[in-house]
């Protein structure tokens, strides 16, 4: 079994993660975010790992620090899960469709951090009070976020992570197709090749 457990508390946050990669896609997660939750759990329900995930954040400022911590913990715990990487398939691509939104996810477990966000939103704005733009929410949850999530992740998992939009208006069915599409990408990766169930995929013999 591939499993590991994490906990890691700051100022800001107080995390407690556990991870089943070869799971069947239960979860219990609870991050202060409705939003973030609702996509955590397609992410662990697609992906077919089991997750239980806890984060109690600052979220009286925001939801950045929550999202971006969580992002960490989540790379951490699938790294460890993953040890020395024997047998994986390493590479994972998925292209979803989500209504009008087409994702293209592609990903290589290579050791080494690399992301390459290209997914830009609809240009309406939310208005404060002061006439100051901000970027367009999905509930609570600042667009803006997700790439955020995606920089914590891919760096401590040690990910080369391209994202990008193909087709799409709509806020949360953009952010929602690239949760979705990285954790059928990541499933993918991370499955076993039994032609080379006890070889690390890599020349160098180490990932």
């Amino acid at each position: 079994m591939r499993t590991s457990e994490i906990k890691r508390k700051t100022a800001e946050t107080d995390i407690s993660l556990s991870l089943n990669i070869d799971g069947t896609g239960k979860f219990d997660i609870d991050t202060g975010s409705g939003f973030f939750n609702h996509m955590l759990e397609l992410f662990t329900r697609h992906g077919r790992f089991d997750m239980t995930l806890t984060c109690h954040g600052d979220s009286d400022v925001d939801y950045h620090h929550t999202v971006e911590d969580v992002g960490i913990v989540m790379g951490q715990a699938f790294k460890e899960a993953l040890g020395d990487k024997k047998g994986i398939k390493r590479y994972g691509s998925m292209m979803l469709p989500m209504d009008e939104t087409l994702m293209l996810i592609a990903l290589d477990i290579s050791g080494r951090s690399y992301l390459v966000y290209d997914v830009e939103f609809q240009a309406m704005k939310v208005f404060d009070d002061s006439d100051e733009t901000k970027p367009m929410m999905a509930g609570s949850f600042d667009s803006e976020l997700a790439e955020e999530f995606m920089v914590a992740f891919s760096r401590e998992l040690g990910l080369t992570l391209h994202v990008k939009k193909l087709a799409g208006t709509n806020t949360h069915h953009i952010i929602e197709g690239t949760f979705k599409g990285l954790a059928r990408a990541l499933a993918a990766a991370c499955e076993i090749d039994e032609k080379f169930a006890n070889e690390i995929p890599s020349t160098k013999g180490a990932l």
